[in-house]
């Protein structure tokens, strides 16, 4: 071998070194993911116990390579600031409320309406015909939804008896900070709301800066928000959704042969919480009961002025609150439940 061809040889051979040295470590990066998670679920809780297991399901399916941890009880924030530290790559994940993927997109608020659901039949299927079109909104901007959860019906916790959409507007009414369209929106139809995040609720309601909260009984149970707000009004405001998130450049980094199986553990936990609200819907309220809480019951005459009020709202929903395909979809899919259930009960 001549000197030129030995140097070219070493030449070579140091490049293949140099590719093989930088290359090790980006395939090591794309073998071991780790997805921090954020969470309001309190630690100890069915919710927390749920999640637990879908992060020992993620590290045994995937050999190792992807750890799931998780940070329960608000230590990272509430919604807003767990969707703000994802987009900063502080976080990878979130199990978020309605109110956090609104910050992402506000096609959410289509499976929102106020008074737009009359049971979880018609709820569980506009949602599921509308899962993929929703799923798609987010995946574009980023977001992966791996799995729906909710927390149940939304009720008005307060501090007095709360009979009628006017009881309600003479109280002070949490709404999420940052939303200020929703904000306008209740002050427009006569309320008074109190932006704060959510993480300020028990502190508003000892103090008084808040008398009444949307919410539903699992979380005023989990949260011991009843126990500053011993009044429930018994209607069936809206279903309060959320979905277990994460990055869409989080998730594509993970091997693709990994995902199916991480999928599924996703969405059996998705499914196990939301089986654990609707099973624990009475025993929630009842529990609350046993230690001073009182539901305050509605007559028809009482119903029918909380459908006005919701209903009322709807054309002021459209656009800024929720972009109108979405909303149009979400009551031509309810409409058209309505009607198949309405003419199987007349045969």
């Amino acid at each position: 071998m001549d000197v030129r061809n030995e140097r070219r040889t070493v030449v070579h051979l140091l490049i293949a070194s140099l590719c093989v040295g930088l290359t090790l470590p980006a395939t090591a990066a794309a073998q071991n993911v780790v997805v921090k998670m954020a969470t309001l679920v309190p630690q100890g809780s069915a919710w927390y116990t749920t999640l637990q297991e879908m992060a020992q399901a993620w590290q045994t399916a995937s050999g190792g390579r992807v750890t799931l941890r998780l940070y329960p009880g608000g230590v990272a924030g509430d919604d807003g600031d767990v969707v703000r530290k994802m987009r900063l790559g502080t976080l990878e994940g979130g199990v978020l409320s309605s109110a956090g993927l609104a910050d992402v997109d506000r096609s959410i608020f289509a499976l929102e309406l106020p008074m737009g659901y009359a049971d979880y039949e018609e709820f569980d299927t506009v949602l599921t015909k509308m899962s993929p079109q929703l799923e798609k909104i987010y995946a574009d901007k980023g977001f992966v939804l791996l799995a729906w959860a909710d927390a149940g019906w939304v009720h008005f916790f307060t501090k007095s008896p709360v009979r009628t959409p006017d009881d309600l507007k003479a109280l002070k009414l949490f709404a999420w900070a940052g939303d200020d369209f929703a904000v306008e929106l209740w002050k427009s139809s006569g309320f008074k709301p109190v932006p704060l995040p959510s993480t300020e609720i028990s502190t508003a309601l000892q103090t008084g800066l808040v008398s009444a909260l949307p919410t539903t009984a699992q979380a005023a149970v989990l949260l011991q928000w009843y126990t500053h707000a011993k009044y429930m009004t018994d209607v069936n405001w809206a279903v309060l959704l959320g979905a277990i998130v994460v990055l869409r450049t989080t998730w594509e980094r993970i091997p693709a042969d990994l995902r199916p199986a991480l999928l599924k553990a996703a969405q059996d936990a998705g499914a196990k919480a939301r089986a654990q609200t609707r099973e624990s819907a009475v025993s929630d309220v009842e529990a609350m009961k046993k230690r001073g809480l009182t539901v305050v019951h509605l007559d028809a005459a009482a119903l029918e002025a909380w459908q006005r009020a919701g209903e009322g709202a709807y054309p002021s929903l459209l656009g800024k609150y929720v972009p109108a395909v979405v909303f149009d979809e979400a009551l031509k899919l309810r409409d058209e439940y309505r009607k198949g259930a309405a003419g199987k009960a007349t045969r």
